[in-house]
């Protein structure tokens, strides 16, 4: 299965959202893209910290736009917002937010810019909202 986490710039929700995805699903493909990225640039500093600090390395990460090709070869879409959900919806049927998807609604704020500690309460508020998403996968993927 390969699930797909996105955001604005690829630099910090996203990555960090993935590198949790694939330590909580690690028999599936989990990979992350921006909608409005620049690709080949690393994981923001503090999102590098605050993965970390939540068991994850994305030291490695590199952003990447996300592309119709991408966003199609999906079996989910896990946006960061209501309007890259909106984006992404003609692409693929499967683009939730992860809020929505995860039974809260609510949409993940961009620490872009801001203190160590804004990345760590986006960090594990992420943690608690794909725990949930994961329980769900795990619990479709049996299903089919």
């Amino acid at each position: 299965m390969k699930i797909l986490l996105v955001c604005s710039g690829n630099t910090c929700r996203s990555p960090m959202a993935a590198g949790i995805l694939q330590k909580l699903l690690p028999a599936h493909t989990v990979s992350s893209a921006g909608i409005y990225a620049a690709n080949g640039l690393p994981a923001a500093e503090h999102a590098v910290t605050a993965a970390r600090e939540a068991g994850v390395d994305i030291t490695a990460h590199r952003s990447r736009k996300i592309t119709e090709e991408t966003a199609s070869d999906c079996d989910y879409i896990l946006c960061m917002t209501r309007g890259q959900k909106q984006t992404l919806e003609g692409v693929n049927a499967n683009t939730f937010t992860l809020g929505e998807f995860a039974g809260d609604g609510g949409e993940i704020a961009d620490p872009y810019g801001g203190s160590l500690d804004d990345y760590r309460a986006c960090a594990r508020r992420l943690e608690q909202l794909l725990r949930v998403a994961a329980e769900r996968i795990h619990a479709e993927n049996r299903t089919v």
